[in-house]
């Protein structure tokens, strides 16, 4: 038996809090102590606050290069990679998932629903080059690329938030 506060000692108040909220009220909870204190990708809320942080590091870099993407008009009909489209949907699923969370009174919804959302955009991100190359000319891609990475960052957000978690812009 663990109590709320050797939870919070042993694995940090963004971890505790994720790990209760994670699991069904219907189901026992069973917090792996060891899991939730490591810094990789195998413990659930370093992984999604790892995706925000990522696209945090990915727009800093963009205004590094000088490229202002929010001034720029996006072409969203570029985004055709199907790593692209899932990731849409995935974002687009934000407000089905936070009702139907509230109606059922079930908020490991939310943070299942981010796992996935985090896991998209890692999937997205391995395929599509997001930044120009070293000395490539900027590419209209880009910006739609800059606007799709700050959408899931802002929903990324959005749903930690809504648990309670901090979103870090580095890590």
């Amino acid at each position: 038996v663990v109590t709320l506060e050797d939870l919070v000692e042993a694995v940090g108040v963004d971890a505790g809090r994720y790990a209760l909220v994670r699991s069904s009220i219907d189901s026992q909870v069973d917090i792996d102590l060891d899991l939730w204190g490591k810094k990789t990708n195998d413990n659930p809320v370093f992984y999604v606050q790892y995706a925000h942080a990522r696209i945090a590091s990915v727009l800093r870099n963009a205004a590094e290069l000088g490229i202002d993407w929010r001034a720029a008009d996006p072409d969203f009909s570029l985004l055709t990679h199907e790593r692209e489209a899932q990731l849409l949907g995935l974002i687009g699923e934000l407000p089905r998932v936070v009702a139907t969370a509230a109606e059922l009174r079930e908020p490991h919804r939310i943070a299942r629903y981010l796992e996935e959302l985090a896991n998209g955009y890692h999937k997205f991100y391995d395929v599509c080059r997001v930044l120009p190359q070293a000395d490539a000319e900027l590419e209209p891609i880009t910006i739609a690329r800059l606007w799709l990475c700050a959408a899931a960052r802002q929903t990324l957000a959005n749903g930690l938030g809504m648990l309670g978690v901090s979103a870090p812009e580095r890590m």
